[in-house]
């Protein structure tokens, strides 16, 4: 069984959910700006209305409620506090937050804050973004407004979310805000700057927010065993915290920095001349005491060891069970071996801060929308994770990735992740099957789940 600390929830995104991009004095982020740029987004679609949850918080609050949500992560627009970034803050941002938390906790539901899921301020951006070491500095007075504002309601605090995507995707590969492609060098060097802005929002947080439970989110790439063989294991295990090629999918060069104040040897022996060089302080900015690490598992790769010692990963079969977007295969055993493997390396608390599915949704004939794809991912998902909390993982809750389809970042209203149904045209939300399939999980604390069966689809094929 699940222990009975353990939390259930879901999260959300301010940019992909909120809208109200130009109301009540908000400042315009690197998404707005990226949204004009012509065929940067599918269809030309924009986070500008979004779900109209600024305006509609308050009946999302009630979803939450009747789904038995016992936390909910979302995440707070910088420009809508702080139009520039810095400086003088928004009286109605701050106010819409404080009207959020004050929702979250009359519902009986813990707010869990992210400060920064990728929505940066433009007025930053055009000052150099994560490529100006004052960066670390804005980030820390940023936190230190929102902590002073709501650190009394709020406890459950995370720093930013995957930074992985916010520089790799958005200033190396250009596909995300601000679409940016920079040289590798200057890539290391606004991978750094994040990493500090981590750090020393930490240490504001815990100037104001005695209590607070601060972590830090980072995109999980799980690597998983061809077989039970100890060989294929340690492949896995091998993988998972290696940095092998030059791009920023990995986990180490994220999290080793963070929590051990080091960077991973072979990440500065494959990058070399490219580091940047940086003053030895900065160890002390950027490697702060956490109280969790936040894990978003929504996939893995098999691993086997090859005859020759080396690792092999191996291809997605063909034919292979997929999502609605292309890089997610459904392996939902992936709840598995992400949780043991970073328990096993870090030995932190985890949280698995998203977990979820994009399926080709519609409203039936019946008025439902029928979602089976997306209800066996995360019935086979959460067998594998109490299967990783029995063998050791010290998991404290599980947060559903979303709570409402939403603005999927340069897919735009393409796919559909939510437990909640949104009709773009009217607002209208329809709770999904799924939504009342998570609200007796959530209910039984797990026990609707029931016994063991097979989470490998793989094992499933095979019979």
């Amino acid at each position: 069984m699940f222990p009975g600390h353990f939390v259930w929830g879901a999260a959300t995104a301010a940019y992909q959910i909120e809208g109200a991009a130009t109301e009540d004095g908000r400042g315009a982020s690197c998404w707005d700006v990226f949204c004009e740029r012509p065929g940067a987004v599918y269809a030309g679609h924009s986070g500008a209305v979004a779900c109209d949850h600024y305006h509609r918080y308050r009946d999302d609050v009630e979803l939450m409620r009747q789904l038995g949500l016992q936390a909910y992560r979302f995440s707070i627009s910088w420009s809508r506090v702080l139009p520039d970034g810095r400086g003088s803050a928004n009286a109605k941002g701050l106010e819409f937050y404080d009207r959020l938390v004050d929702a979250l906790c009359e519902a009986g539901i813990h707010p869990f804050c992210t400060l920064f899921h990728w929505d940066l301020p433009q007025a930053l951006q055009r000052r150099g973004g994560f490529l100006n070491r004052d960066i670390s500095d804005w980030f820390a007075d940023y936190a230190l407004l929102l902590g002073e504002q709501l650190g009394d309601r709020v406890k459950l605090w995370v720093t930013q979310n995957e930074p992985q995507c916010f520089i790799g995707a958005g200033l190396l590969e250009g596909r995300h805000a601000p679409g940016l492609r920079l040289s590798f060098p200057e890539t290391l060097h606004a991978a750094h700057n994040s990493m500090r802005a981590h750090g020393k929002a930490v240490s504001a947080l815990r100037t104001v927010v005695r209590d607070a439970r601060i972590g830090y989110v980072v995109a999980t790439p799980v690597f998983r065993p061809e077989t039970d063989s100890g060989a294929d294991m340690e492949a896995a295990r091998s993988q998972m915290f290696a940095v092998r090629e030059r791009t920023y999918w990995n986990n180490t060069w994220w999290t080793d920095p963070v929590l051990w104040g080091r960077y991973p040897e072979d990440g500065l022996e494959l990058f070399g001349a490219d580091m940047p060089s940086f003053p030895a302080s900065d160890w002390n900015d950027l490697h702060q005491p956490l109280d969790f690490l936040g894990i978003n598992i929504y996939r893995a790769d098999t691993c086997r060891a090859g005859p020759d010692g080396e690792v092999q990963v191996l291809p997605v079969p063909p034919g292979f069970p997929r999502s609605g977007v292309e890089w997610q295969p459904i392996t939902p055993d992936a709840l598995y071996y992400g949780p043991r493997l970073f328990h096993e390396r870090y030995g932190l608390p985890l949280w698995i801060t998203e977990n979820g599915l994009s399926t080709l949704d519609q409203v039936f004939l019946d008025g439902r929308v029928h979602d089976p794809h997306r209800i066996d991912y995360m019935h086979r998902g959460l067998l594998a994770l109490r299967r990783a909390i029995g063998d050791g993982a010290n998991v404290e809750g599980y947060l559903a990735w979303s709570l409402l389809d939403n603005f999927e970042w340069a897919e735009g209203y393409g796919q559909r992740f939510g437990l909640v149904y949104v009709d773009y045209v009217s607002q209208r939300r329809i709770p999904k099957d799924s939504f009342d399939w998570y609200r007796h999980v959530i209910a039984s604390h797990g026990a609707s789940l029931g016994g063991e069966f097979a989470t490998d689809l793989e094992e499933v094929t095979a019979r």
